[in-house]
């Protein structure tokens, strides 16, 4: 437990860290913890080897100062922070954050193909549009094989959508088919969903849960509209909607479907917590920075765990 310099009415933050297995940092391990004020002032920076840091004793302002960045390092690690973790003298605040390895690897172990078909609501979308169970197992196995981050990233975009809830479903009960071809990526994939979904994204938006995207053929080839969700600081996820590419399938009007997730709401927080955005990959989303960042905006916001069916390790 670290304790501060008291002010008058002072504020207190738990910060636990947890590894890329979504279990606790492992102990021992020195974990650098670097915590600023709204006014960008340092308040504390040290290593501790332990999971947990209790701070006591943080400035209260009244005001914007007390919107506080968290962020945290450990040797071999990318580092990961939250903005604005808001502190009160009425309530101690509590933050959770994921810190994994530069060299993290994907771990499918939950998601052997014995275990994922019978699994919702993944299961449905990998068999959609197959022949047989075989031919869906020979899709999903190459793409385990040949392209993991590509299903990393349809297991993270599956998870997410299945937590939004539209005035009737989720996304995920207007997907017919995804697309099993190269143009599922590490960064989003393709789908036809039923036309319906649109009023449904639409009438979400006015309710404040997606906001329209402009210009959205030049960041999207060939697209109609997008509505990007806007409930969390990270990793919320955009859904992009190619009207004119159409299909008829089981007696559903079916029109082509993009989701993807972006890093960042604002580009103040992305500066805010200098979290070296796409240092594994290049240019493209990487699916590991949108699994740490969409897991701790879950927590932060107190919804059901981010739990796709693999891990980092």
């Amino acid at each position: 437990m670290a304790t501060l310099a008291l002010g008058l009415n002072p504020c207190a933050i738990t910060i636990n860290v947890f590894s890329g297995t979504r279990q606790p940092f492992p102990s021992g391990e020195d974990v650098l913890f670097t915590v600023r004020d709204g006014n960008q002032q340092q308040v504390f920076r040290d290593y501790v080897n332990q999971p947990s840091l209790a701070l006591n004793g943080l400035p209260f302002h009244d005001n914007f100062g007390d919107n506080y960045t968290v962020v945290a390092w450990a040797n071999g690690c990318a580092q990961a922070g939250f903005t604005p973790v808001k502190v009160t003298p009425a309530l101690p605040a509590s933050l959770d954050l994921m810190l994994v390895h530069k060299d993290a690897q994907f771990n499918f172990s939950e998601a052997r193909w014995e275990a994922i078909s019978q699994n919702l609501p993944y299961a449905t979308l990998l068999t959609a549009g197959t022949a047989s169970p075989d031919a869906a197992r020979g899709r999903y196995m190459d793409v385990l094989e040949n392209r993991p981050a590509s299903l990393a990233s349809l297991f993270n975009l599956v998870t997410a959508m299945a937590e939004i809830n539209l005035p009737s479903g989720t996304p995920l009960d207007y997907i017919r088919e995804v697309i099993w071809d190269k143009t599922m990526a590490q960064d989003r994939f393709f789908a036809w969903a039923d036309r319906g979904l649109v009023d449904q994204v639409i009438r979400a938006a006015a309710k404040g849960l997606f906001a329209p995207e402009t210009a959205t053929a030049v960041f999207h080839a060939g697209a109609t509209r997008s509505y990007k969700q806007i409930q969390f600081g990270e990793a919320n996820v955009q859904l992009t909607f190619h009207e004119n590419d159409t299909r008829t399938i089981d007696g559903v009007e079916c029109i082509k479907l993009e989701p993807d997730i972006d890093y960042y709401k604002d580009l103040g927080a992305h500066a805010l917590l200098e979290v070296e955005a796409n240092a594994l990959t290049g240019s493209l989303t990487d699916p590991r920075q949108v699994y740490v960042l969409r897991w701790m905006a879950g927590r932060q916001a107190g919804i059901p765990e981010f739990e796709p069916p693999y891990h980092l390790e």
